[in-house]
């Protein structure tokens, strides 16, 4: 299902908003109208009795939609210095830790998602999969049916 701002204009809606404030529509109906809970109904009502003429239902992006290449840049340096790292056999690092990447990042004033940095981690080979746990086979071999299996450290049968 689309997004509201996309199936109707803020006209349509403050429309069906008064007609539910002057008691000609009901709750379900608007609802129904607009394919839309009741949590988020309650949300555009209060917007709408904040400020009935200004009321709109635009979409604004809070972030940019594109990192600046002063970011990329950044997560690329820190990405291959990770690398380095993790590569070294001097060094007991065997995996990457993007979490710490996302922090150091941070500091500097990029603030970027772990998702975004694993994105880029892939495309520039700075990336390894989670390992699989081996399976543990329980295998218990015994001379006969029925008899007992010592498994601590004593000496008896």
């Amino acid at each position: 299902m689309d997004q509201i701002h996309r199936r109707f204009t803020a006209e349509q809606i403050r429309v069906l908003l008064l007609g539910y404030c002057q008691g000609t529509l009901c709750r379900s109906e608007v609802e129904e109208m607009l394919h839309l809970g009741k949590t988020r109904f309650f949300a555009l009502l209060r917007e709408f009795r904040r400020a009935p003429d200004r009321f709109t239902i635009d979409y604004h992006r809070r972030t940019p939609a594109r990192l600046s290449p002063e970011a990329e840049e950044s997560i690329r340096a820190e990405l291959l210095r990770e690398k380095g790292l993790v590569e070294d056999p001097q060094l007991p690092i065997s995996d990457y830790n993007y979490s710490a990447l996302r922090d150091r990042l941070s500091q500097h004033g990029i603030t970027v998602s772990t998702t975004t940095i694993t994105t880029r981690a892939k495309a520039l080979g700075c990336y390894r999969p989670l390992r699989k746990s081996q399976v543990h086979d329980r295998q218990v071999l015994t001379a006969a049916i029925g008899a007992l299996v010592q498994h601590d450290a004593s000496v008896h049968l």
